[in-house]
């Protein structure tokens, strides 16, 4: 069952590196949604997938910028279903 979840990345997260790089994460396993940097320093995340997928996007993303994330507010939703990749919003 498709879901989404939207999340909130705070700490040295708004590098760019750190959103393609979340990017790259999300094309190789078939997420979509997007990934933005926030005027608060924090970088925010909508992304929808079947929910193993998203459990290892999550666990990629936490363990390759486990350096950089010093916090992560995490909602799961119902999927909408209006992504058909995952994009880099400015």
């Amino acid at each position: 069952m498709k879901k989404q979840v939207q999340l909130y990345y705070s700490g040295r997260v708004q590098g760019v590196g750190f959103r393609f790089t979340i990017k790259d994460i999300a094309n190789k396993l078939g997420v979509t949604g997007w990934v933005k940097n926030l005027r608060d320093g924090r970088v925010e995340v909508v992304a929808e997938a079947e929910e193993k997928a998203l459990e290892e996007f999550l666990a990629s993303v936490k363990e390759y910028f486990s350096k950089y994330i010093s916090d992560t507010d995490l909602q799961w939703k119902a999927a909408t279903g209006k992504f058909n990749e995952f994009q880099i919003n400015f």
